[in-house]
């Protein structure tokens, strides 16, 4: 069983991103089925005691960022890592394609909307970062769909340029109110990707998760490659950094990100609520009170 050492696949901004180094499979981090579902539990419980520490001290929020080709693993990944943490202190949002009324709207608009308040953890599904992945993939969504100004469409190389600025200046803003982000990329094989795409062909029960939509973009995989590749570059901070995560082993990948997310709460410098004295002693003669009720 190998052992994992988050920082092995964190990008800070400090070295160079090359996808093509990335590995997308490393050797399981549980012996079985059964190591993996108690390896699961205990992230879950250490996870939770984490989220209530956060919320019982109400100065900082997290988000946390899912970004991945189809079929790597998002939801299954949020669901067996959050299993386990109070849902009031969880704030999920799955971006789809914007609706009309988010495309009357700046392209950050939607993402300030949902944003976690202070003790919660705040879960993006996608997020703004679509905006320089498939938007940058297809392009023609920027004058079709997008409904900007021709003359700030004009020049492509600057309009991904100013995104990337803006998603720094977005996130370094957050960091500064007391909201750091944690960005994983769940880095998935074409080849499988194409195994899983199949299976859910072939499982009635898993239909309502095929969409067509994602065969096609397979056609346009290393232009994807390409895009996470610039994206993570330009934008992997100290405050808030990319977490590369193969993603060809479900159970592994589950594991690696519920202990980075570990340890990234354990470096808040939140303090264990404090005992009010006086508080105590007034609670202590309700006791009495209740039990003559």
């Amino acid at each position: 069983m190998k052992s994992f050492k988050p920082e092995s696949i964190r990008f800070d901004g400090n070295t160079t991103f090359k996808i093509k180094d990335a590995h997308t499979k490393i050797d399981d981090l549980y012996t079985d089925d059964i190591d993996y579902e108690t390896q699961l539990r205990q992230q879950a419980a250490a996870i939770d005691k984490l989220q209530t520490a956060l919320y019982a001290h109400n100065r900082y929020g997290i988000l946390t960022v899912f970004q991945a080709m189809d079929a790597a693993g998002k939801d299954g990944t949020i669901q067996h890592v959050f299993t386990g943490t109070n849902p009031l202190g969880l704030r999920i949002h799955s971006f789809k394609k914007p609706t009309e009324q988010e495309l009357e709207h700046d392209w950050l608009w939607r993402s300030w909307r949902d944003l976690p308040e202070r003790g919660m953890i705040g879960i993006f599904n996608r997020s703004y970062y679509e905006e320089v992945l498939v938007v940058k993939v297809h392009p023609e969504i920027l004058l079709t769909s997008q409904r900007l100004p021709t003359d700030r469409t004009d020049q492509l190389d600057k309009v991904w340029k100013d995104r990337y600025e803006a998603i720094r200046d977005f996130e370094k803003h957050l960091y500064r109110n007391g909201f750091p982000v944690i960005k994983f990329f769940l880095h998935v094989s074409k080849e499988e990707q194409a195994e899983r795409l199949i299976k859910r062909i072939e499982d009635p029960s898993k239909h309502w998760k095929f969409d067509e939509q994602d065969v096609k973009e397979r056609e346009f995989w290393d232009e994807y490659q390409s895009a996470f590749e610039e994206a993570i570059n330009e934008t992997a901070t100290d405050n808030a950094p990319w977490y590369v995560v193969p993603a060809d082993d479900k159970k592994n990948m589950r594991l690696m990100v519920g202990r980075i997310l570990i340890e990234e709460l354990g470096k808040l410098p939140i303090d264990e609520p404090e005992v009010n004295e006086v508080r105590a002693k007034e609670l202590q003669k309700l006791i009495k009170l209740i039990q003559e009720q």
